[in-house]
């Protein structure tokens, strides 16, 4: 079984999900997308997998999204890859691929609902958050 991570070490949503991965038993394959960024074909996959539109998966945090004019609605999908592909800091991170799926895990919990394995004890997040609990059941936010 694998499970692929497209990380950016910088990102603390991104450590947590891994974290959150490896707390499963699971050691995945880390990809560091900023050093080496998925070609077009693998980016089109990804997205296609997540089911998710292109422009959900455009950051603009910290890009050059503004910059590049990338808020017009009229730009077709393919310009969008462009960028991205141009500029992989425009990859919404981080993106995990697991047999069960592929998700854009913002916030970082939501990785749990593809990961084959359960969680072996309990798990916080950086902010000191509670995601898991000791019994490795997910922590739910009161409503």
């Amino acid at each position: 079984m694998t499970v692929t991570i497209y990380h950016n070490p910088a990102c603390g949503t991104s450590r947590n999900t891994l974290g959150l991965i490896r707390n499963s038993g699971t050691e995945p394959v880390v990809v560091e997308y900023l050093k080496t960024p998925p070609d077009r074909a693998l980016l089109q996959a990804l997205i296609a997998r997540m089911g998710l539109p292109v422009r959900a998966v455009l950051r603009r945090k910290g890009t050059p999204h503004d910059a590049l004019g990338l808020d017009d609605p009229s730009l077709p999908d393919d310009q969008l890859l462009d960028a991205m592909l141009a500029h992989p800091i425009l990859i919404e991170r981080p993106i995990v691929v697991t047999p069960l799926g592929a998700k854009l895990c913002r916030p970082s919990e939501t990785v749990l609902d593809i990961l084959p394995d359960a969680q072996h004890g309990a798990f916080a997040k950086e902010d000191g958050a509670a995601v898991v609990d000791a019994a490795g059941a997910r922590v739910r936010a009161a409503p």
